[in-house]
């Protein structure tokens, strides 16, 4: 959709190219049983104790469930989500990939496209899904609460619309996510308040659950049972806060079909790589024949920056039921069957994610760089950085400030005086060599300012998932080192680019986007390490309405929280 109003817009891409350069449950309860019924769920937002590593506490759930209720809908429903406030804490629920076509009053960043939800209060998120078919999954969107606040999105195809591969037996959503021990509001205020990095976590879990290469969690590990030749369609996600994340079931082999909702190439891999924000389904054929052992599905971090990580592994078991139950004795049906464990790649690979990123398939320019700097320390307050520094993550040397106001709000009713300016700079504020040795001076600046990024060997090298609201993006290109606008866009593939809403840059790398800006309204764009995100690796696109109707924003609903 566009017009020559869209298309003459400051605000309005039609084309974008990127380039980053890194150092990188409560079932549905529908109305209808057809494509483009409306389904209603409702999330309580509610305090419940969990015990994981011998250890209980208090987190904020959605239903008291861990992970949250599952979304079922068919593509072209309207989804009527009702969020009811009952804990301490302000909170939004953001539709991780929901491309919110004219509903961004719907997709739920704080202070972006909302003010949150106040304890006590409540808000009907209302979206129509369209043109999209797959895996997504919700999250809160508001400091670090979604470290336990998530759940899977299921989009399946309009009635009689089969998949572009073989129909499985059965699907299994398996949701990657992270536990503290402590309080995570708790660690994630610490650390703002001195400057430092937050504590890592204590465990990754599937499914909620830690797994038995943890102390104390033998009990408290996901079970996959498969049957003989059948197929499986496992939707995996990475609900994690910090890490990106190498996956592998022993002795299997798995065949990627869609990432991010969107249908891709089918491949085969025996490991996979998937980042915080992502989204990947695979096939999992099971062995013909029931073998003589179970298997271990295991996922550890792949980790590039200077910063501690936690450098665990979680893990579930996959295990096969018995075509026949022949009569056993008691000392065979005791016998425990040997557990083979896959082998991953180690934490710091580069090179295999790279490979890995690169099997994918399927007009304005920008240049960003986007990496980690430091900031003055707030007064009479000391700081572990250098010179009393606190570390800062920024896009172009800014690192960006949530508004008291949301922005969407601001730009909607023409109040953006005092909320956020437009003079975001579409270059870095000098040129360096972004991937080398760093410049003396790393300060960034602060400021709430609207919008290829290239990221930047300030403080060390790291990858960063760049996260996209409000539109897919197709990936033309990605290289080590640093990006090269004469001679790089020649190898750009415009012919079957992967389409995503969330990247990873490559550490010592940049990666080149393009999107179309058919979506008026506000649209963050962040960094998907929670912690990069805390420290001001985000920013936000306005993108202007088009003459005609169905390129204007409708106005804000009714109950509309207020800040």
């Amino acid at each position: 959709m566009g017009s020559n109003n869209l298309q003459a817009t400051a605000f309005l891409m039609k084309a974008m190219i990127v380039a980053l350069c890194g150092f990188w449950i409560c079932p549905a309860l529908a109305v209808g049983k057809h494509a483009g019924s409306t389904r209603h769920y409702k999330f309580n937002i509610q305090m419940q104790n969990v015990t994981r590593l011998c250890q209980s506490k208090s987190i904020v759930t959605v239903n008291g469930k861990l992970p949250g209720p599952r979304i079922i809908a068919r593509e072209g429903d309207r989804l009527l989500i009702k969020v009811v406030n009952h804990v301490k804490y302000n909170i939004t629920i953001h539709w991780h990939g929901v491309r919110q076509l004219r509903s961004g009053w719907a997709d739920g960043p704080a202070y972006i496209t909302q003010c949150p939800i106040q304890p006590g209060k409540s808000f009907v998120y209302n979206f129509t899904v369209t043109g999209q078919r797959g895996t997504l999954f919700w999250h809160a969107h508001i400091s670090w609460l979604r470290v336990t606040v998530y759940g899977p999105i299921v989009i399946l195809p309009k009635k009689n619309v089969p998949y572009p591969f073989p129909q499985p037996f059965k699907e299994v959503p398996i949701v990657f996510g992270e536990w503290w021990k402590a309080d995570t509001e708790t660690i994630i205020n610490q650390a703002t308040q001195t400057g430092g990095a937050p504590n890592i976590s204590d465990a990754y879990t599937i499914n909620g659950l830690p797994g038995p290469l943890y102390n104390c969690s033998a009990k408290d590990t996901f079970k996959l049972k498969v049957k003989p030749g059948k197929t499986y369609l496992l939707r995996l996600i990475n609900a994690v806060l910090n890490d990106e994340m190498f996956f592998s079931i022993a002795n299997h082999s798995l065949t990627v079909v869609e990432t991010d909702a969107v249908y891709v190439k089918p491949f085969k891999t025996h490991i996979l790589l998937i980042t915080p924000g992502q989204t990947t389904n695979v096939l999992l054929r099971a062995k013909s024949k029931t073998p003589n052992a179970t298997f271990l599905i295991a996922a550890r971090p792949y980790a590039t920056g200077p910063a501690a990580f936690d450098n665990t592994t979680t893990s579930g078991v996959l295990e096969y039921e018995n075509n026949h139950k022949p009569s056993v004795s008691k000392s065979n049906k005791n016998k425990k069957l040997p557990l083979l464990k896959p082998s991953l790649p180690v934490f710091n690979d580069t090179t295999f994610a790279m490979k890995f990123s690169q099997k994918f398939k399927v007009d304005r320019h920008f240049f960003f760089t986007v990496g980690l700097g430091v900031l003055p320390c707030s007064k009479n307050q000391t700081c572990p950085g250098p010179n009393n520094t606190r570390v800062a993550a920024s896009v172009n040397n800014v690192s960006f400030v949530l508004p008291n106001t949301a922005l969407l709000q601001a730009h909607f009713f023409n109040q953006s005086k005092g909320v956020f300016t437009t003079d975001f700079p579409t270059n870095p504020p000098f040129k360096f060599n972004y991937t080398g040795t760093p410049p003396s001076n790393i300060a960034a600046t602060t400021g709430t300012k609207v919008l290829v990024l290239q990221d930047t060997s300030f403080i060390g090298a790291e990858s960063h998932p760049l996260h996209l609201h409000g539109f897919n993006f197709f990936v033309v290109g990605q290289g080590f080192g640093n990006f090269d606008s004469t001679k790089d866009p020649a190898k750009f593939n415009l012919v079957d680019p992967a389409e995503r809403n969330t990247v990873g840059v490559p550490s010592g790398g940049w990666v080149a986007i393009r999107f179309l800006a058919d979506n008026p309204g506000v649209w963050f764009m962040h960094c998907h390490l929670e912690v990069h995100t805390s420290w001001g690796l985000k920013m936000a696109w306005v993108v202007m309405d088009g003459k005609k109707p169905h390129q204007k924003l409708p106005p804000p609903p009714k109950d509309l929280p207020r800040c």
